[in-house]
């Protein structure tokens, strides 16, 4: 039973005849007050029946006052709202990922001394731009200097080893053919050349390869680019390790992008997929990217695999930045599409709201691609249905509204949920909360 079918003044049931008299008070809900029953002198039995009778009903009655109040929403004004058509087009998928500006494949060098040594020159510094073939760093290696003359000298020896072989064996040829020699000594002769100059291509060959690896001690650019980070100075020992390098170049002309894609996300990437930059710092035109490969291994610990992107045209971004990139994938043609404004999220439903008729109509609807403007809807809405974008935060399924391309402020501020019974200045006060 609700208020509205019980006034607020007290109701009065009054046993005035039979063997029992007294009286019931009830005010709101239930009974406040039971007058003394006294007995009086019984008038008639049948009648004393009826009275009692209607007595217990009133009692019964009154016990089921005490259920709660139904709670009712109330739309005081009409709530002026933005709507747009649902729409038949198509709709591409994007990825979304973090990512690092990197220099591409050879574009990139860092100098590491081949093994213990002292710097001996150095003559660019961070900033500085380098030529190719410009000296960048020249250790010093005594080890190496020394292999190089030991070589040298087996050089040398080699060849005068060679040079008395030859001569042996021109005497020897010669003292055989007018048949003072026996052929045994010319046939020793000829092997003892033979094995001289073999020597001496190995002495020479020994030397070439000292000489090569005494030449790592000279570093020279592989191709034009910047100094963007020096960690030693002339005179500093440094050893042949990648955490103790000396020297790091770029080439800024040729970046490239990493981006780190979920696993989840990568069958929907293609090579060749246009992508671009999102919010880049210092830039006022999109940086248009593509994808040049898909990766073969996950990164370790990350569940997310590196994808590369190229710019383009020429960036001027520095090496290293972080940025977010917008990779296109799958596309669907001919479906139903809503601005993204108008989805509304409330725990794991979505729904959008829609005008019918001067009122608010929420559906539950299932979501497709998102392109970051528009949705797609699986379901739920039809084209041609006019979807609320503005205004329909917090707006009550049946809500009255009205049409408006000037919708400021359109929250439903008016549309008050109240209980059934409670004072208009409570609910107001509990709006205000």
């Amino acid at each position: 039973m609700t208020r509205a079918a019980l006034p607020q003044t007290a109701a009065r049931a009054t046993a005035s005849s039979g063997p029992f008299r007294g009286r019931v008070v009830l005010t709101g809900e239930r009974v406040t007050h039971l007058s003394a029953i006294e007995p009086v002198k019984p008038a008639s039995t049948d009648h004393s029946r009826v009275v009692l009778t209607a007595l217990c009903a009133v009692l019964l009655l009154c016990g089921g006052c005490t259920r709660e109040p139904v709670e009712e929403v109330e739309s005081e004004t009409v709530v002026s709202v933005k709507t747009e058509d649902a729409t038949v087009g198509n709709i591409r998928g994007v990825v979304h990922a973090t990512a690092i500006v990197n220099p591409a494949p050879g574009a990139d060098l860092v100098v590491v001394a081949p093994e213990s040594a002292r710097i001996a020159e150095l003559p660019k510094a961070p900033g500085d731009s380098v030529r190719r073939g410009d000296v960048l760093v020249r250790f010093e290696i005594p080890s190496m200097t020394a292999e190089v003359q030991r070589q040298q000298a087996e050089v040398a020896r080699a060849q005068a080893t060679l040079n008395n072989a030859k001569a042996a064996q021109t005497r020897a040829t010669e003292l055989f053919q007018r048949g003072v020699a026996a052929r045994k000594e010319a046939e020793e002769a000829n092997r003892a050349a033979v094995d001289a100059e073999a020597a001496v291509a190995q002495a020479q060959a020994s030397l070439s390869a000292a000489e090569t690896v005494a030449a790592r001690a000279t570093v020279f650019a592989a191709f034009d680019g910047v100094v963007v980070k020096r960690q030693h100075n002339p005179g500093d020992l440094v050893e042949a390790s990648a955490s103790d390098a000396v020297l790091r170049v770029i080439d800024p002309r040729r970046l490239e992008v990493i981006a780190s894609v979920p696993l989840a996300d990568i069958a929907r990437i293609e090579v060749g997929a246009p992508a671009h930059l999102e919010k880049v710092p210092g830039e006022t035109r999109e940086v248009a990217l593509k994808v040049l490969s898909r990766p073969a291994a996950v990164e370790a610990g990350t569940g997310t695999v590196p994808v590369r992107l190229g710019f383009s045209a020429p960036s001027n971004l520095p090496a290293g930045i972080p940025v977010q990139v917008e990779i296109q994938a799958e596309e669907h043609r001919n479906v139903v599409l809503v601005p993204a404004v108008a989805v509304v999220r409330e725990g794991d439903e979505t729904a959008v709201f829609v005008a019918v008729e001067g009122k608010a109509e929420r559906r539950a609807v299932t979501l497709g691609l998102n392109d970051g403007t528009h949705v797609e809807i699986a379901s739920g809405i039809k084209a041609g249905e006019k979807v609320i974008v503005d205004g329909q935060a917090g707006l009550p399924d049946g809500a009255a509204i009205s049409e408006s391309n000037d919708a400021e402020g359109s929250r439903p501020g008016a549309a008050k949920e109240r209980r059934q019974g409670v004072p208009a200045e409570t609910a107001e006060k509990d709006e205000s909360k």
